[in-house]
């Protein structure tokens, strides 16, 4: 397929074709499902935690006489029914993370991107650069190529002063082509690609 590049400025700038492969896939859902669940999951600290009975330092003397004294014949402190108790159940310490096949996630990027191309929210641009990190400057050239609420990825390295300049516009992102992932491109509406991106990806899911 076919799409066509556009300057920064919202100038058409020739045209790309893309690998059907890739980008001209029917995106299934539960794929796309499937990898955000496994990119949030990773991304969990795992370090949440409560003291249980074994962790509280409590006497384990026995409260009160066995009948007569409305003690209920408790005989430990540590217990979730006193002030200062354990919790019963709480959260341990653990791994959240869960294997994916690797064939399965590079599925998921596919129809990622396809989605993209499916919903016309995908835009081809020459390149991610500017001469001068002003935020004012590149949210009007975003907002030329109709972009309030996109990813942008560039080629391998990105542009110094294109990432300071959009580090300070809501809703925008900026990631190299290595780094992008089924989660940011789905959390955003556009998904901008620079043509080094588009090689790339290609590349990478061929």
């Amino acid at each position: 397929m076919k799409l066509d590049v556009q300057t920064l400025a919202g100038k058409k700038s020739g045209s790309v074709d893309l690998n059907d492969d890739v980008f001209g896939n029917e995106p299934r859902a539960d794929i796309l499902h499937r990898m955000v669940r496994y990119q949030l999951a990773k991304r969990r600290s795992g370090t949440h935690q409560v003291q249980e009975r074994g962790d509280v330092s409590k006497t384990t003397k026995r409260i009160g006489r066995q009948k007569g004294g409305g003690t209920a014949r408790h005989g430990n402190g540590s217990v979730s029914q006193f002030r200062g108790g354990a919790k019963a159940h709480g959260p341990r310490s653990r791994d959240h993370s869960f294997n994916l096949p690797k064939k399965v996630r590079a599925m998921a990027m596919r129809h990622a991107l396809s989605s993209k191309v499916k919903s016309s929210e995908l835009i081809i641009i020459d390149e991610a650069s500017v001469k001068s990190p002003k935020t004012a400057d590149l949210r009007k050239q975003l907002e030329k190529l109709g972009v309030t609420n996109g990813l942008v990825v560039t080629g391998a390295a990105v542009d110094t002063n294109f990432a300071k300049a959009a580090n300070n516009i809501p809703n925008v992102d900026v990631l190299s082509s290595a780094g992008a992932n089924v989660y940011d491109i789905l959390k955003r509406h556009h998904l901008v690609l620079t043509k080094e991106a588009v090689a790339d990806l290609e590349a990478r899911l061929s």
